[in-house]
């Protein structure tokens, strides 16, 4: 059986995956609540695999590494302690974090893979550039998008789909949190 791989990714309205170095917002947009936070620490609580790319894995070493553990939020917490792939070529290892393997080579090959081999469904969490590949692949089963509502075009960085080709979605599940976070979850398939 194969397993199931999620592209878990935080978005704004205009469809940016974060902000560059002018933003103010802070982590979540500074938008998040107890009903969003809860919900994150259940869906990343289950038994699962994380994937990440390298970029995506050095920002979470930098941001989350040197914290000790018991000091992070329960959602930054589960992220550290989740089993996790790190799909790279440049990476020397993965260092002190736990529970993180380095797997060398092209993404796709070894998701394709991980994706054959694992006996828990895989979930990403950014890694852009990786999830952009895996999605032209049609590796992708899932798009996770749960958009803040805020607009930063002015500050906004790293468009999410940025060059990915033409899909058609379709919606599997919507929430609605703390009144004004969205969370779409859909099927992706080429379109044409």
């Amino acid at each position: 059986m194969t397993a199931t791989y999620t592209f878990d990714v935080y978005s704004t309205l205009d469809g940016f995956a974060s902000y560059d170095e002018h933003g103010d917002w802070g982590g979540y947009w500074s938008k998040e609540g107890p009903e969003f936070l809860a919900h994150r620490a259940t869906v990343l609580g289950a038994d699962q695999r994380m994937v990440l790319g390298a970029n995506t894995f050095r920002q979470f070493v930098a941001l989350l590494g040197p914290i000790d553990p018991a000091e992070l939020d329960p959602v930054n917490a589960r992220m550290r302690s989740m089993p996790t792939t790190v799909v790279s070529t440049t990476l020397p290892g993965t260092g002190d974090w736990p529970d993180a393997t380095l797997v060398r080579g092209d993404a796709v090959r070894v998701v394709a893979e991980l994706k054959a081999e694992s006996a828990v469904p895989l979930r990403s969490h950014g890694s852009l550039s990786l999830n952009r590949s895996l999605l032209a692949a049609g590796l992708i089963d899932r798009v996770q998008v749960t958009i803040f509502p805020v607009l930063s075009g002015r500050t906004g960085a790293e468009r999410i789909f940025e060059g990915v080709a033409d899909f058609d979605l379709e919606l599997l599940e919507s929430r609605t949190f703390d009144g004004r976070i969205q969370e779409l979850v859909y099927r992706p398939s080429r379109h044409g």
